[in-house]
C-alpha cells in the first residue's frame, strides 16, 4: 500500500509505500535529540540572518517561532505527529505553523539534513554527558564518605577470589573510587573531540552560501568547527568514545555490584544491603535478595553490545552519509541511559550499605593473610625471599594440618621450622601492625588512606566547581 506522501523534492513521480515510511521512520527514538535540534536550529537561524542569508525580518521570526518550539518540548505540549517521518520534519511542520510555512522554509538554506543531524547528535552527547559527570561525582563522593566510615576496619584483600593481604576496608571502597574518577576522566576527553562544530558541512560538500560556521561554533559554544565535510557528515567517533567510556564504567560497575552480591551472601556476610535496595522471594521468606546489584551486573552486558553494535553499523561505510548511520543513535541512547541509570542507583544504594566489622575481623583470622609478614620478616633477616617463601609455605601447610591459626604458633614453634626467626617475629603476625608497615603512597597504612581521602575530596570538589561553571555558562549561552 503507497501513503498519500511524496519523497524529498520533485524527483519522484510515486508516493513512498506506507510499508517504507513506517520502516525508516526514526521518529520515536528521536525524540531525544528534540530540543537539541531546536538549539542547532536556533544559532543557525541568527547565523544564516548575520550573514545576510536571510532578511534580517525572516531570521527574527524564526528564532521567535523555535524559541516557542523550544518552550513546548520543555513543557511537554509539543504537538508530535507520527505521520511526520522524523523529529526534524515534526519541528519544520510545527515552525511552519506559528510563522508561515514561506518563512520556515528559509530555516534550511545552507544546511542539509547530514550536517543537521551530525550537529544535534554532539548537542545530545554534550547534554548527556554532562549530566553522566554529575551522577559519577555522586557516586564518587559517596564512596568516599563510606571509606571514611571505615578508616579503622581491617578486612582480608583478595586475589583469585583467595584471602591475600590485610587491607583497610576504606582502601577497597577507594580503588573502586578511583576507576570511576578514570571514567570521568574519558567522559571529559570524549568531551573534547565531541564539541566540534560540523554544521556548514552540508550533504558532504559545504555550501556556496556565505555561512559563517565559526559564528554558529561561537552561538553554541562549541570550541571549533570540523576540517573536513566529507568526514565531518559521516563521523561517528564522538558516538563510540562516549559508549566505550559507558562500556568500560558499566564494567567498574558490574565489578562493584559482583562484589555486592558475593559479599552480602550468608557465606560472606561482610556486608548488608539496605531494604530499599534488595527484594525478597515470592517462595522463600526468609530470603533478602542483591536484585539491584544483579541487574547493574546484568545491564552491563547491554551497554557493551550496544558498543559493538555501532562498531558494527560503522565498519563497512563508504564516505559520507549513509542510511545506515540512522541506526547510530538507538544503541547510544540506550547506552547512555542505562549508565547513567545505574550510576544514579549505585550513589543512592552506597550510603545504604551496612558493613559487618567483626566478621570482616572474622575472615582475617580464617585465611593466614599474615603468611607474607612471616616471609618479609625473614628477608630482613637475611634470607632470600624464595627460600622464605617456602619455609612459610610448609608452616602454612603444618598450620592446616594441626588446625591451628599462624598467631597460635610460638616463636620456639616457628624456630623449629627456621632458626632464623626474630624475637619480635609476633608483631609481625599482628593484622594492625602488618597494614601500617605498607605507609607508601598508594598503601593501606592509615596515614596513606586519610590522604587517600583528603585527595578524593579535593579532586571531587574541584570537579565539582568545573562541572557546575560549564552547566551555568550553558544555560546562559541557551
Amino acid at each position: 500500500m503507497a501513503s498519500n506522501k511524496k519523497p524529498w523534492g520533485g524527483r519522484f513521480s510515486q508516493p513512498t509505500d506506507a510499508l517504507v515510511e513506517a520502516y525508516t521512520s526514526s521518529i520515536e527514538d528521536d525524540r531525544n535529540i528534540a530540543e537539541d535540534d531546536v538549539e542547532g536550529s536556533l544559532a543557525h537561524a541568527q547565523m544564516l540572518g548575520e550573514a545576510g542569508i536571510v532578511a534580517p525580518e525572516d531570521a527574527e521570526k524564526l528564532v521567535s517561532g523555535l524559541q516557542a518550539i523550544r518552550t513546548e518540548l520543555h513543557s511537554g505540549t509539543f504537538p508530535w505527529n507520527a505521520a511526520f517521518e522524523d523529529v526534524h520534519m515534526n519541528i519544520e511542520r510545527r515552525l511552519a505553523d506559528l510563522v508561515g510555512a514561506e518563512v520556515a522554509g528559509k530555516l534550511h538554506t545552507a544546511r542539509s539534513r547530514n550536517d543537521q543531524v551530525a550537529l544535534d547528535a554532539r548537542l545530545f552527547l554534550r547534554r548527556r554527558l554532562r549530566a553522566i559527570q554529575g551522577r559519577l561525582l555522586e557516586f564518587e563522593a559517596g564512596l568516599v564518605a563510606k571509606a571514611h566510615q571505615h578508616v579503622d576496619t581491617l578486612m582480608p584483600g583478595y586475589t583469585h577470589l583467595q584471602r591475600g593481604q590485610p587491607v583497610r576496608l576504606a582502601h577497597h571502597l577507594l580503588a573502586y573510587r578511583e576507576m570511576f574518577a578514570r571514567d570521568r576522566g574519558r567522559v571529559e576527553d570524549a568531551l573534547k573531540r565531541a564539541l566540534v562544530s560540523p554544521l556548514g558541512s552540508g550533504a558532504l560538500a559545504a555550501s556556496p552560501h556565505p555561512i559563517q560556521r565559526e559564528l554558529v561554533a561561537k552561538l553554541l559554544n562549541f570550541p571549533a568547527i570540523t576540517r573536513n565535510s566529507m568526514d565531518a557528515v559521516g563521523d561517528r567517533d564522538a558516538f563510540l568514545e562516549a559508549m566505550s567510556a559507558a562500556a568500560i564504567s558499566m564494567v567498574h560497575l558490574s565489578r562493584f555490584a559482583e562484589e555486592l552480591v558475593l559479599w552480602s551472601s550468608a557465606e560472606f556476610g561482610f556486608v548488608e544491603i539496605g531494604d530499599a535496595f534488595t527484594t525478597g522471594s515470592s517462595m522463600m521468606p526468609q530470603k533478602k535478595n542483591p536484585d539491584v546489584a544483579e541487574l547493574i551486573r546484568g545491564r552491563t552486558g547491554r551497554v557493551i553490545g550496544d558498543l559493538v553494535a555501532l562498531l558494527v553499523t560503522l565498519k563497512a561505510l563508504p564516505m559520507t552519509y549513509n542510511r545506515d548511520l540512522q541506526e547510530d543513535k538507538p544503541p547510544l541512547y540506550d547506552a547512555l541511559r542505562t549508565w547513567h541509570d545505574a550510576l544514579e542507583i549505585s550513589a543512592r544504594m552506597t550510603p545504604e550499605l551496612l558493613f559487618q566489622k567483626d566478621r570482616l575481623r572474622e575472615a582475617l583470622r580464617d585465611g593466614f593473610v599474615t603468611a607474607t609478614e612471616l616471609a618479609d620478616h625473614l628477608v630482613i633477616q637475611g634470607v632470600p625471599f624464595r627460600e622464605a617463601h617456602e619455609v612459610v609455605g610448609t608452616i602454612v601447610a603444618h598450620c592446616i594440618q594441626t588446625k591451628k591459626y599462624l598467631d597460635d604458633l610460638t616463636v620456639e614453634d616457628l624456630r623449629a621450622f627456621d632458626s632464623r626467626f626474630g624475637d619480635d617475629i609476633s608483631q609481625w603476625l599482628n593484622v594492625e601492625a602488618a597494614v601500617e608497615r605498607r605507609n607508601v603512597v598508594g598503601g593501606p597504612a592509615r596515614a596513606q588512606v586519610l590522604e587517600a581521602l583528603k585527595t578524593a575530596q579535593v579532586e571531587i570538589q574541584s570537579a565539582r566547581r568545573t562541572l557546575d561553571a560549564a552547566d551555568h555558562h550553558n544555560s546562559q549561552h541557551g
